[in-house]
């Protein structure tokens, strides 16, 4: 699909076929998922190579920021799919030329819609291609601040799920189910961070080839600053964060391991008070002929007390040493 975005037009923001012609004055190209046919129409329309996706998938540096021709090519990863739970990382190419700004994706990216959006409300953000492409990486960058806050509020619920266990008077145990529940989201939100991460190192070293390559008479500088250094706060933050996740890791095994032995203590504890139950109930139920109390009349009662006895007064005490 190719849209062009074409300031001054009633309708900025359209779609064109590749058997058409390429719309006079058009600043933005987005290509989404192109063909072989689109692709050759945009190449030939503008007079540069689109990159391909077997050349999107790069991932040396050389491979992924270059200028050639004219024409600035910055490859950055970005990070998908976050705040629906199923994040993605899909490579996407920026083409700056003199005339054109062309963006070459094989996946939907929400920030590319908005951006687009706020381009038809605002045509002056997509006035100038350089102008374009700084607006839409703004766009970019901060739908990449919203996944992380996103993270963080699903960690700080996940945190609060693991650690407020006091309810009332007492507290209550979290199941085991209730704590696999809770590492599974744990590795969800660390699978987001990394990606989220990523996505901020990737940009910030495409804004740096970016401060360096472009043409002096855009004026781009304090918008590289400025995106820069968001992307450099978005980085610090990532990585707190994925301590914090590390930290909440740890105390959800550590959790599982104390319901473990909690249950495991209870089986022993259980066989201990019932074992000298057992032993008597053994001893009075061997096959000899002279046992003390075979024929006394008190001899059933008083077993059945003294392994009442022996049951309970093990139960006491683990109880009284606050073993229980």
């Amino acid at each position: 699909m190719l849209r062009v975005f074409v300031p001054g037009q009633p309708k900025p923001l359209t779609e064109i076929d590749a058997r058409g012609a390429l719309p006079s004055g058009a600043v933005w190209i987005d290509m989404f998922n192109p063909t072989h046919d689109e692709e050759a129409f945009v190449e030939a329309a503008t007079g540069i190579g689109v990159p391909t996706r077997d050349e999107m998938a790069e991932i040396e540096t050389s491979s992924r920021l270059y200028t050639e021709d004219g024409a600035i090519y910055m490859t950055a990863t970005l990070a998908t799919g976050i705040m629906r739970g199923a994040a993605e990382s899909h490579a996407v190419s920026f083409v700056l030329t003199p005339a054109h700004l062309i963006t070459v994706r094989y996946a939907e990216i929400v920030s590319f819609d908005r951006f687009a959006g706020h381009a038809e409300r605002a045509p002056a953000m997509c006035a100038t291609p350089p102008m374009a492409l700084v607006n839409l990486l703004d766009g970019v960058v901060d739908r990449l601040a919203d996944s992380i806050e996103h993270i963080g509020r699903d960690v700080d619920a996940i945190s609060r799920k693991a650690f407020g266990r006091a309810r009332g008077n007492g507290s209550q145990r979290l199941s085991n189910l209730v704590l696999q529940t809770l590492l599974v989201r744990l590795g969800s939100a660390q699978d987001s961070l990394s990606k989220a991460r990523d996505s901020a190192v990737s940009l910030s070293r495409a804004l740096g080839y970016l401060a360096f390559a472009a043409p002096k008479n855009a004026d781009l500088g304090p918008h590289i600053k400025s995106l820069t250094r968001d992307l450099a706060s978005l980085t610090d933050h990532a990585t707190y964060m994925n301590g914090n996740i590390t930290f909440l890791l740890d105390a959800a095994l550590g959790f599982i391991s104390i319901e473990q032995n909690a249950v495991l203590k209870i089986f022993s504890v259980g066989a201990i008070v019932f074992l000298p139950p057992t032993l008597i109930a053994g001893i009075y139920g061997m096959n000899f002929d002279f046992i003390p109390e075979l024929h006394w009349h008190f001899g059933y009662p008083w077993a059945l007390m003294l392994m009442v006895a022996s049951a309970v007064l093990p139960y006491v005490f683990f109880r009284w040493r606050g073993w229980l």
